[in-house]
């Protein structure tokens, strides 16, 4: 019996299978840097198959052997916070999250955006330090915290926000989620950044730590010093806002799949990278929040 048409099913469904991965690889990568040590990575280990599948070179094939094992390894410890991210989603079943495919409950309608933003504008002419974490689809859970705060779970409005960051609160001094048109909980201690920015305070460093693990989510963030209003996407800082600035973030971001686009960095955009400098050359120091805050982090 001829087995030749399985033999080369076998085939294409190797092919078919190793593109859909490489695909869905590439349209979850936004960092160029990133994309381009990927399609490298990807490149060599096509090569090396396809040097141990037709070509009868046995030295050169165990040269890029050991070569593809290095770049793994190199990788493994370069993307070990990523790769922790995808057994994580995995290990639950977000497989939603890994195919970019957010569900309705994180879709926050007109009415929400204009109430997150009045509450913000608020909170920076008061110069009353916030948080507010926004959910896009990364399907945030407790265990991602390091303190899941309190369950709030009420609709999102701007008198519920200012009172959940009043200062004689018990909850203002964490951050508080918000997954489409809802509070889902406050009083939220979020992982600080891997890098350590000293002109920023921790409530920063907390907008840019979680943006850093979860791609799909987003932090606006009222400084308690001077009232700037900042707002945090994927490791990137974006201050000093304007209100209107942020109402315009927000609407982009937050609008159904279909009609999103992206918005594009801004000049003024301080990436984790360039944002130890200050662009005069003469950064000024940042509290940021209260003694209080950074006591509770350094006790996490």
């Amino acid at each position: 019996m001829n087995f030749g048409w399985l033999i080369n099913l076998r085939f294409l469904l190797d092919i078919l299978f190793a593109s859909a991965l490489g695909i869905l690889l590439f349209s979850r990568v936004n960092e160029p840097r990133t994309l381009w040590l990927l399609r490298g990575y990807l490149f060599l280990v096509s090569l090396a198959w396809f040097v141990n599948r037709f070509a009868n070179l046995p030295i050169t094939s165990k040269l890029f052997d050991g070569l593809v094992l290095v770049c793994s390894l190199s990788l493994a410890i370069l993307w070990q916070g990523e790769l922790r991210r995808l057994m994580e989603l995995l290990g639950t079943g977000r497989l939603a999250v890994l195919l970019g495919n957010p569900q309705k409950e994180f879709q926050a309608s007109t009415n929400t955006v204009s109430f997150l933003t009045d509450a913000a504008g608020r909170l920076s002419q008061n110069r009353r330090g916030a948080l507010i974490v926004l959910d896009m689809g990364s399907d945030l859970r407790p265990e991602d915290f390091l303190y899941p705060g309190v369950p709030i779970d009420a609709q999102v409005s701007s008198e519920l926000l200012l009172n959940l960051f009043a200062a004689d609160t018990p909850l203002h001094d964490g951050a508080v989620l918000v997954k489409g048109n809802r509070i889902v909980s406050a009083g939220v201690i979020l992982p600080l950044s891997r890098q350590t920015i000293s002109r920023y305070g921790t409530r920063h460093l907390a907008a840019l730590g979680i943006t850093e693990r979860f791609d799909r989510c987003i932090c606006v963030v009222v400084s308690e010093e001077s009232g700037t209003l900042s707002l945090a996407n994927q490791g990137r800082l974006e201050r000093p806002i304007t209100s209107s600035r942020l109402l315009d973030l927000l609407k982009e971001f937050l609008s159904p799949p279909a009609s999103k686009v992206m918005p594009k960095v801004s000049s003024s955009n301080l990436s984790i990278s360039e944002s130890s400098n200050s662009l005069d050359g003469n950064p000024r120091p940042q509290k940021g929040i209260s003694s209080s805050t950074h006591n509770k982090e350094n006790l996490q």
